[in-house]
């Protein structure tokens, strides 16, 4: 009995001095060697060769390093395809894993995260409600469905706006993120948004969803509001005293007050039913984009900051910028005017006044244009001889008779055709690269000086001869349905495009012996 007592003893004591050894064994290797797992090959070099984290210079992140990093992972644009291990660094604040290949993220161990940008991967989800410390997520151009920031109560800037077929959200909480200051949603499925809780914000665009109605009543610090492309049948910003730019383009409004908006400096409300719109207030205004509503009349005389107005495609019968001194851009264009007087507006660069029923147009005040569209109208008599600094014009479809362009030296690019030409003058024109002249009553077309063409259109006019050898980086005339008894070539060597049939000459064998493709237009 005692010989088995011994014996016993013995052989329990030997067991635990080799479950002792054992220990003693691995145990540094459980303390000091712990290995964290990083599947991804690219994600792996990334920390492996980051000496803030991998301190030991091994190659290897123990699991050590990563609890002791608190810095910043920025492994944007590395073509990763997952974060596996990411859960490791639990003391970590920032990350940069924008542009690669995710398909999903974890970050519910890294809760002293505070900021995160996770866009333009492949994530359909977003789950940052462990992350209280979390201040700023961009999520932006992922295929999202779902985003959860309900935990992510210090945050304070959220870019989650679906840009290139990006993200799908069709709701949007953020009733628990009270200390937002800027939401960026635009681009979604969003029926509704509720930002009641939200007093923070200074910045709220949720353009492009299908919002049908938008309360910002207790938003009063609100700076800037893009609620462009929704469904909205009312807007009302009278709260929002602090507004300096409101998008509220492309939606259903019938009525839009902006009197208790005295900030405003750019306003864009076009694509609505706008009957009528009272901008006599808003005198700190730039830019005022109001196209393509039922406006009948527009009163900007008070406007004087303005530099940039857009309310074609309207129902205008007139329009005074008599006041607007430092406009540089007017696009006035498809409404009913019937006279324009620009002579105050000598900082117009861009004046359009396309499809009105203007008699007349004086621009000889207006040098510093650059571009100047007035076709569709009833012109008869156009001159731009004082405006050198000119490079675009088309003055096509009016009534002309006459046309001066002798000083517009920089011209690049005109278009005139449609008019009643019986002549055109553009021997001072040396910068021209397109011309498109036809459908006058031109007998003869001298482009010898103008040897940058690159486009030649006259097709339609009652030419007897054309001499191209000069424009030698033509690459497409058409010079069709004229009278011209013959048509010299050899020089034209860029020429891809031609078109001159209903000639006095073949037409097809002057292509084909040149080996011209021919381009029909008509």
């Amino acid at each position: 009995m005692i010989s088995l007592f011994f014996y016993t003893l013995a052989s329990n004591l030997k067991t635990s001095i080799m479950k002792l050894l054992l220990l003693l064994l691995v145990f540094p290797i459980i303390c000091f060697g712990q290995n964290v797992n990083i599947p991804d090959a690219l994600f792996k070099a990334y920390l492996v060769g980051n000496k803030a984290i991998n301190t030991n210079g091994d190659r290897k992140i123990q699991v050590s390093e990563a609890r002791n990093f608190n810095g910043e992972i920025d492994c944007a644009k590395m073509n990763i395809s997952n974060l596996i291990g990411l859960e490791a660094f639990t003391a970590l604040t920032k990350l940069w894993c924008k542009d690669n290949q995710l398909t999903s993220l974890d970050v519910s161990k890294n809760t002293a995260l505070t900021d995160l940008n996770c866009s333009s991967n492949q994530l359909t989800s977003m789950d940052v409600s462990k992350n209280s410390a979390l201040t700023k997520l961009w999520c932006q151009d992922n295929p999202l469905k779902s985003l959860n920031v309900s935990g992510a109560s210090a945050l304070t800037e959220l870019t989650c706006y679906r840009n290139h077929g990006g993200n799908q959200l069709t709701s949007l909480d953020v009733s628990k993120n009270t200390a937002l200051i800027y939401l960026w949603c635009g681009g979604h499925q969003l029926t509704s948004l509720d930002v009641s809780k939200n007093t923070a914000l200074t910045e709220l665009y949720c353009f492009n969803n299908q919002l049908t109605s938008l309360d910002v009543s207790k938003n009063t610090a609100l700076t800037d509001l893009d609620c462009d492309n929704n469904k909205l049948a009312s807007l009302d910003v009278s709260k929002n005293t602090a507004l300096t730019k409101l998008g509220c383009w492309n939606n259903k409004l019938t009525s839009l007050d902006v009197s208790k908006n005295i900030d405003l400096t750019g306003l864009g409300c076009g694509i609505n039913q706008l009957t009528s719109l009272d901008v006599s207030k808003n005198t700190a205004l730039t830019s005022l984009n109001c196209d393509r509503n039922l406006l009948q009349n527009l009163d900007i005389s008070k406007n004087t900051a303005l530099t940039e107005l857009y309310c074609f495609n309207n129902q205008l019968t007139s329009l005074d910028v008599s006041n607007n001194t430092a406009l540089t851009d007017l696009d006035c264009g498809r409404n009913q005017l019937t006279s324009l007087d620009v002579s105050k507006n000598t900082a117009f660069t861009e004046l359009w006044c396309t499809d009105n029923q203007l008699t007349s147009l004086d621009v000889s005040n207006n040098t510093a244009l650059t571009t100047l569209f007035c076709r569709k109208n009833q012109l008869t008599s156009l001159d731009v001889s004082k405006n050198t600094a000119l490079r675009a014009m088309s003055c096509s479809q009016n009534q002309l008779i006459s046309l001066n362009i002798s000083g517009a030296t920089a011209l690049t690019d005109l278009d005139c055709w449609g008019n009643q030409l019986t002549s055109l003058d553009l021997s001072k024109n040396a910068a021209l690269t397109n011309l498109g002249c036809a459908g006058n009553q031109l007998t003869s077309l001298d482009v010898s000086k103008n040897t940058t063409l690159t486009n030649l259109a006259c097709f339609s006019n009652q030419l007897i001869s054309l001499d191209v050898s000069k424009n030698i980086a033509l690459t497409d005339l058409n010079c069709g349905k004229n009278q011209l008894t013959s048509l010299d070539i050899s020089n034209n060597t860029a020429l891809t495009y031609l078109i001159c049939g209903d000639n006095q000459y073949d037409c097809d064998a002057l292509k084909s012996k040149y080996g011209i493709k021919n381009l029909n237009r008509f």
